[in-house]
């Protein structure tokens, strides 16, 4: 699920933005006023969207999206001539009188580039450092040298029984060198 973050300068118009994107199957994290309020909310997830009225009561738009975290998204709800001056930003403007299926196409649309985003780094390969490598590397000689395996045998054991017991490669040299 992606983490929506819905503000604006009255309670009542980022209930009702909240309203529209429930309707039409969203989770709403947080309704806010306020851009620290966001900002505050926002710092507790690495990704999300944030969806936004120009001016709040503590800051505009353009300042929030400077301080948000790095995997956040931001749409602004203004008039055509106020988006004018904020888009480039990073920002995506949406132009007031809003159009529901607008808003819903452009909240769909970040979601499932957030959701690839996420899918890219988990599928990232992990980068070891050395300690970790050498643990790795010691538990491969000891299983060479004691069970009579090759480098690569001893490297897909590793793997294999990492994969069975759920466990990192590390935690599993581990344990293959504490029954030395």
């Amino acid at each position: 699920m992606t983490n929506i973050i819905v503000v604006f300068a009255k309670i009542e118009d980022a209930k009702s933005i909240k309203n529209i994107l429930v309707k039409n199957g969203f989770g709403v994290t947080a309704v806010c006023t306020s851009g620290a309020q966001a900002l505050g909310y926002a710092d507790e997830f690495h990704d999300g969207i944030v969806i936004a009225g120009y001016r709040l009561t503590d800051m505009i738009c353009v300042e929030i999206k400077e301080n948000l975290p790095k995997g956040f998204e931001m749409v602004v709800m203004a008039s055509q001539r106020v988006l004018a001056d904020v888009l480039g930003n990073g920002i995506i403007g949406l132009a007031m009188p809003l159009k529901v299926h607008e808003l819903v196409n452009t909240v769909d649309m970040l979601s499932q580039g957030i959701v690839r985003r996420r899918k890219k780094q988990r599928e990232k390969p992990r980068i070891r450092d050395e300690k970790e490598a050498a643990v790795i590397e010691n538990a491969k000689q000891l299983l060479i040298t004691r069970n009579n395996m090759t480098e690569e045998e001893a490297h897909r054991y590793l793997q294999k029984h990492s994969m069975d017991n759920g466990t990192s490669m590390v935690e599993t040299a581990q344990m293959v060198l504490a029954l030395k």
